[in-house]
């Protein structure tokens, strides 16, 4: 009795043991959210103010953390999409890239009537004093049309290797002895910035999978190198992943020390943070919830439970390219056919954006709002279709939705120096929207996997386990089935 009695009380501890050994990651890195929050505000309530020095001397050991993230960045996003497209039939290719593409617009345009509504219904902007929230941020003279062309441009980067460090933009300088000279007028130069061309690298790496994959056996070596780089950076992200709790714990403490009185923002902005606040919390857990149990016939929640590392580390960074290695790493663990997570995480990093789309819809009405410049209702569809572009052109980096933000402005006539206005709560709005981008984008992996099942079980892994003399018979099966 007493042996049973031992043995069943057992079960119970060994589960408990089991449940935290397999989420201790997960644990770890919330609480190094919440830690980083309490020792930013404890610190911040010390008598002397804390100078940009020590301040950067607090965020180090997070930096150290962002940066080691961002070098797998490159290396694995081309060997990801590469080695998926490859090792796909190229029909199989276009069905998945389709419904990943469908997702995602859905999900895009659904954020910005959302917010859209939210903003018009809420009017965080109405009634406020626009001249003591003005504060500095870098812009630059631009027009709607560059923008966009821009984005079209750096789709074909003229050196792949230059893709890697520079994007390409348009830079409009004004004539010599010219004043009010409008926009249209202005002398066009180009530049490359600083900064991985993303889109660049995701078009290259699709034509090439798409090629590699239409050589079959000839191209098989080559699918063979990409797949072995992949596999080489997951296990590179393992390593890496156990400083996530430390390097979030310091890059959210610094944060927490650079920015201004809290209340006194919130006192400002209080009604325009809420607005997007409420919005990107419906969009989550609504609309990409319902979009994701109509295609699936599942509840999206257990799902977004299992991926808590994933969110805690994109609030900590900020970034959801830098998440990338994580996110791949959490399908991985959850099952999901690694051909469809090394394809949809990576173009999704790219072009899904929800919660900057969102952001930028209601932050530019908001700022309307604030000026009393009525909008009709073509206004608004323009800022819809705008932010929708918008967001496809902001790299998954930090605070890349502020830089996108001046061409919505444009299109409701605003000047680009408004943007000052919203720049005292971006940083923590842009935590919180891309830990939304990264939800949406798993979640659009799990679904484009459940819609794709059918047709992954078939073909794709008789071919990749067939013998060279069965692979053509396999083939040529395949293009009589269609």
């Amino acid at each position: 009795m007493s042996n049973s009695y031992a043995t069943n009380g057992s079960k119970p501890t060994a589960r408990w043991k089991s449940f935290i050994k397999s989420n201790l990651l997960t644990f770890l890195t919330v609480i190094g959210v919440f830690g980083g929050t309490f020792l930013g505000l404890m610190l911040k309530n010390t008598s002397e103010p804390w100078t940009e020095r020590e301040v950067m001397y607090i965020q180090y050991p997070g930096d150290l953390f962002l940066r080691m993230l961002k070098c797998l960045i490159v290396p694995l996003l081309v060997s990801s999409i590469t080695s998926a497209i490859g090792s796909l039939d190229l029909s199989m290719s276009k069905k998945i890239a389709y419904r990943a593409i469908i997702y995602y617009f859905l999900t895009t345009v659904s954020a910005v009537i959302l917010g859209i509504i939210l903003v018009c219904t809420i009017r965080p902007g109405s009634g406020r004093n626009v001249g003591s929230m003005a504060g500095k941020a870098a812009t630059r003279q631009v027009l709607t049309a560059d923008t966009l062309l821009d984005l079209v441009r750096n789709l074909f980067p003229p050196n792949i290797i230059q893709a890697t460090m520079f994007q390409f933009r348009t830079v409009l300088t004004p004539p010599p002895n010219g004043t009010d000279v409008p926009l249209t007028l202005y002398k066009i130069n180009s530049e490359f910035t600083e900064g991985t061309n993303v889109l660049g690298l995701v078009m290259f790496s699709i034509v090439l999978g798409a090629c590699i994959g239409k050589m079959r056996e000839a191209g098989r070596p080559l699918q063979s190198v990409f797949e072995t780089l992949s596999e080489a950076m997951m296990i590179i992200t393992s390593w890496v992943i156990w400083i996530s709790p430390l390097g979030v714990f310091f890059l959210v403490a610094a944060k927490i020390l650079e920015m201004a009185s809290f209340m006194e923002v919130l006192g400002q902005l209080g009604w325009y943070f809420m607005t997007v606040m409420i919005g990107l919390m419906m969009h989550g857990f609504g609309t990409i919830a319902l979009i994701f149990f109509v295609a699936t016939r599942k509840l999206a929640y257990p799902y977004i439970a299992k991926m808590s590392q994933v969110l805690a580390t994109a609030f900590g960074t900020g970034s959801s390219s830098a998440t990338m290695p994580i996110t791949i790493r959490c399908l991985d663990n959850m099952g999901i056919d690694p051909r469809v997570t090394r394809f949809v995480i990576p173009v999704g990093a790219t072009i899904n954006m929800d919660g900057t789309a969102l952001y930028e819809a209601v932050a530019a009405l908001f700022i309307a709002q604030l000026r009393q410049i009525p909008l009709s209702f073509g206004h608004i569809v323009a800022v819809s279709v705008t932010a929708t572009a918008a967001s496809i052109g902001a790299a998954g980096i930090p605070q890349a939705g502020l830089i996108t933000m001046v061409m919505v402005l444009d299109t409701v006539g605003l000047p680009a120096e408004d943007v000052t206005i919203i720049i005292a709560v971006d940083w923590l709005l842009d935590r919180f929207r891309t830990t939304i981008n990264v939800m949406c984008d798993v979640l659009g992996t799990i679904l484009v996997n459940q819609l794709s099942k059918n047709d992954l079980s078939n073909v794709p892994n008789e071919i990749h386990d067939a013998e060279p003399h069965e692979l053509v018979e396999l083939r040529q099966e395949c293009n009589e089935k269609e």
